[in-house]
């Protein structure tokens, strides 16, 4: 069957990192005066010269009274406790985990800082540590929370809870993780048939949506015998799409603004989400139906 082929003048072609809706937060570059330095205290971004505050890094400006920061739209995740995080194990060590989570340095979860199978709550063993990369080894990927920072800024993870834990089948997407809403929940069960967990570290994890509450993620149960069925796929792959679309636009990612981006999407095929004029598209009209939601 043949397949459809997207061939684009250069006068046709969407400077996608420019095409963002009028209601997006000015961008500053470096060096770029901000405002005069008067009343203003400067804060993290920013520098003074000559009477002048000004941008040290390219992002958006935040201000709280007379505290004026440049959050930026690319960094490192700078981890706060509480926070959900999605990361890859990529070391087993001595009564520890090492965990990438997008951070300057890796995470550690430490063997008593996860539920042992079967729920049992005692002291771990040294059976338990040799029985470490049978829980989780290297490549795995984790939902967990963060219990504490350390104070080189590394993280201390623990996945105490049955929301957290190793993750199954899926789909991982990483994005900035500026861009990522912080909300009081990061797990949602979306109503088109999937699931998704947004870590507050920029890796956003897409799966089906479980129906059984004991199956859920927690534990170290993968389940990768089960056969996803190709609507749930489709499913995914769409929400997969959106998000890129999103996030090309520089958009706010949360529950809501990915359910619109998903809705505005199906009038374009799984493929098609990916040429740059539809990511435009729906990364517009999600805007338009979020601020019309702001106003009524």
């Amino acid at each position: 069957m043949p397949q459809k082929i997207h061939i684009r003048l250069a006068a046709h072609r969407v400077n996608a990192s420019v095409a963002v809706n009028r209601r997006v937060p000015k961008i500053f570059t470096p060096g770029q005066v901000i405002t005069e330095q008067n009343e203003f205290m400067r804060g993290h971004g920013t520098y003074e010269e000559e009477g002048f505050l000004k941008s040290s890094v390219a992002g958006v400006k935040e201000q709280v009274n007379n505290l004026i920061s440049i959050r930026p739209l690319k960094s490192r995740y700078n981890g706060e406790v509480g926070d959900v995080v999605v990361g890859r194990i990529t070391e087993v060590q001595q009564k520890r985990w090492k965990v990438d989570t997008n951070s300057r340095l890796d995470s550690v979860l430490l063997l008593s800082s996860v539920n042992l199978p079967g729920g049992e709550l005692r002291r771990r063993s040294a059976e338990d540590e040799h029985m470490m990369r049978q829980y989780l080894q290297e490549g795995d990927l984790i939902s967990a929370e963060v219990q504490s920072v350390f104070s080189d800024g590394s993280l201390s993870l623990h996945t105490r809870s049955l929301k957290y834990g190793k993750l199954s089948q899926g789909v991982l997407i990483k994005v900035f993780p500026s861009l990522i809403k912080r909300s009081k929940t990061h797990f949602h069960n979306l109503y088109v048939g999937a699931s998704i967990i947004l870590g507050n570290n920029g890796f956003i994890w897409i799966y089906p949506t479980v129906t059984n509450s004991e199956d859920g993620v927690g534990g170290f149960v993968q389940n990768l015998e089960e056969v996803v069925s190709r609507p749930e796929r489709e499913t995914i792959a769409r929400l997969r799409n959106c998000i890129l679309a999103l996030t090309q636009s520089k958009m706010m990612l949360f529950d809501t603004s990915i359910l619109y981006a998903f809705e505005e999407s199906q009038k374009y095929s799984v493929p098609e989400l990916l040429v740059p004029e539809a990511m435009v598209d729906v990364a517009i009209l999600t805007q338009d139906r979020l601020s019309m939601a702001e106003n009524s």
